[in-house]
This record gives C-alpha cells, structure tokens and sequence, in this order.
C-alpha cells in the first residue's frame, strides 16, 4: 500500500515519510494536507481505514480527530464573536444565566476558551456516556464549583470544553453546536466536516486504534487535584469513538469527524486573514484576538508547559519544539492528529490518523511529519 493524492516536489520526501510509516505498520492509515494561500500544496492518504486491513483510507475517509475538534469550536465561537453576539470579556453567565453559580459568576467566555475557567472535568460520579445527554452534561457543569482560581492558570478543559462553549452556543444562536458548525462554517467553506457523525458517514469512518494507557500513575498524585480530577471525570475510553453512540452525539471537545484536507481549508480562514474563497467568517480584528496571551504555565491538568492564547494553543518551545515561536496557533488530539496556522505566511497544515500514539499533546509522527513540511517549504 502506498500513499495517494498529489504534493508538490517540494515535498517527495514527507511522502516518502508517511509511505514508509504506513508500509512498516508505525501508521495504519493517516492523512496530510498543506494550503498555503488558498493553493493546495500537499493532499496525501493512505493505509487502511480498519484494523483488520480490508478497507483501504480513501480519498473522503474521515476520523474522530479527538481535541483538535477544540479548533472547530473555538471556531464557532470567533464566528459569534465576529457577528457581534458573544463577548469574549463577558462573564459566561451574561449568556448561560444558571452557570452563575458556585463562584463561577466571575467565569469569563475567554476563561473556557482558554482552559483557564477552573470547570475543567465534571465532578465524579460521572461517565462516557453522561457525555453523550446535553441536558444532563451542562447542567451539571453548571451546577459545579470551579477547581482553582479562574483566570489564574491554565488547567486543560479535556473533555467538557464542547459542552461549556457548546452551551453558550445554543443560547444565543438557539442551535447545538453541532448544527451551527454545519450551517455557518462546513456548509459554507464546502468541507468535509462535522460535529459528531450521522448514519450516512458510518461507512467511511476510520476505525480508532487506542493508544497504550496515559502515561499517568494516580497513585502518585493528589486525588483532588485538577489533574486527578480531570482524568477522572470522566475517565477516557479511546474505544469508545469506535460506537454509535459516540458518533451521535454532540462533544466540541472531541468527537469532530473530518480530514486533513477539510481541516487545512476550515482553518485557512485564520492563515488567510479570515476570507476563503469569498467567504468571509472573521476579520482582522477577531482573528487578532486569538494571540492575546491568556496563561503560560506548567498546565494543571496535563503537567505540562503549555500557552494558550483565545481558543488556541500558542508556540511553547519547552513542550512542543518543532513549533517555531512566531506568530502560530494550533492544537490537536489525542494520539497526535495537529492542525497548525501561520497567518503571517498563509500557511495551513494539517495532519490526522485513526492509530493513535502514546501520550496527550502531538507525538513523534506528527513531530516529523511538520519538520518535514517546514523544511520543505524552507
């Protein structure tokens, strides 16, 4: 099995690269996508699209793509902050009035989009599939005491992030998160891309490959720290993408499905400076906002240095160094798949896979995967 799609030659040797992971089983399938200032530099797949090897990655093969649906939903929300009907300075309860609770009355919109907030997991007991019930998830979050100090510390919001923006969402547009990312970014970019999955995309959704276990020993750590309590609440089944019910549901934390190519083109609107193809979904302005430093600490949650700007990571050499430090933001999800804007060069690039690897934020496939288009276009 070899790679398909088309690359400039500039970039033979990052083919070689997922050909050869692909061929030695260190990929099972995965995909990758380049746009640099609307032109399509690199659109790759290949491998399978199941364990079992007997279903090829096509051409419209999508995954769950894990955090990097974070991106989709930080989206979503410059969208309504760009339409006028979000403030990122505004207290989360101006728009969710119940959230206001439990000294979360302070709890700004950027404080969610920037993992700052303090409601980082849901208070035990709660499950996977407590997931999958709106009604039930964000109650609950409302109902919750914030962990630590909101606004003082990042503390990465793994799960529920979709849930707490998602909320917002639907209280002022009075769509979920997952028809409003539909209507206002996949429909009119003319993407590949969704929220959750329906019963029409189940034939072509890769299937995940868990990775080995978190790299998380719970006995060495406070029980009631944000860590802990993150991790636990609820605790992660990478298997659990593989379900229906996974599928259907409506998590802007986790559960979007998509490609490389899809991705590369959604989040071009950053790169090119909000228009893509004359569609225009944020300004200058808005984009800007991205890049007001929130937090720069050893994470709470993942333990970690990390930087996050207004939805997005930024460049934090300590923790991830193939990400140059100029002016970027990105994020990815579990396992490694990495989406990554350059708006100074007009430069998007994405990457997803369904074998998931060891760890939480990238991994050495995606590492060299981005080494390689850098060089490249070095």
């Amino acid at each position: 099995m070899t790679t398909h799609g088309h690359a400039d030659p500039r970039f033979d040797r990052l083919r070689e690269l997922l050909d050869a992971n692909v061929e030695s089983g260190e990929e099972l399938g995965a995909a990758i996508s380049v746009d640099s200032g609307g032109e399509t530099l690199v659109d790759l797949w290949g491998g399978y699209a199941d364990v079992a090897r007997t279903r090829p990655w096509e051409r419209d093969t999508i995954v769950n793509v894990w955090s990097t649906t974070k991106e989709i939903t930080a989206l979503a929300m410059l969208t309504l902050v760009e339409r006028g009907l979000v403030d990122v300075d505004a207290p989360v309860a101006a728009y969710w009035p119940k959230f206001a609770k439990n000294g979360k009355e302070q709890v700004l919109v950027r404080h969610v989009m920037a993992h700052t907030s303090g409601v980082s997991g849901w208070e035990q007991p709660f499950t996977v599939p407590d997931m999958y019930d709106w009604d039930l998830s964000t109650s609950r979050l409302a109902e919750q005491a914030p962990w630590w100090e909101p606004g003082t510390a990042s503390g990465y919001h793994a799960m529920n992030q979709g849930h707490l923006l998602g909320e917002i969402v639907r209280r002022v547009t009075g769509r979920s998160l997952k028809q409003y990312v539909a209507e206002e970014i996949a429909g009119p970019l003319g993407v590949d891309l969704r929220i959750g999955a329906g019963p029409q995309d189940d034939d072509r959704i890769a299937e995940i490959v868990p990775p080995p276990p978190l790299p998380i020993d719970f006995s060495q750590i406070d029980l009631e720290s944000p860590m802990a309590r993150t991790f636990m609440g609820p605790i992660a089944d990478a298997a659990a993408a593989n379900t229906v019910e996974w599928r259907r549901a409506d998590m802007g934390a986790l559960n979007g499905h998509t490609n490389a190519r899809a991705l590369a083109r959604t989040f071009s609107v950053i790169s090119r400076g909000g228009e893509v193809d004359d569609v225009r979904l944020l300004s200058k302005e808005t984009i800007d906002l991205i890049f007001r430093e929130q937090s720069r600490n050893v994470d709470l949650v993942l333990g970690v240095p990390l930087r996050f700007g207004i939805g997005f990571a930024l460049p934090e050499p300590a923790t991830l160094p193939y990400i140059p430090d100029e002016r970027i933001c990105f994020w990815g999800g579990w396992g490694g798949s990495l989406t990554v804007m350059f708006p100074d060069r007009e430069l998007t690039v994405s990457y997803v896979m369904n074998k998931m690897a060891p760890g939480i934020i990238g991994s050495d496939r995606s590492a060299a995967y981005f080494t390689e288009v850098l060089a490249a276009l070095a």
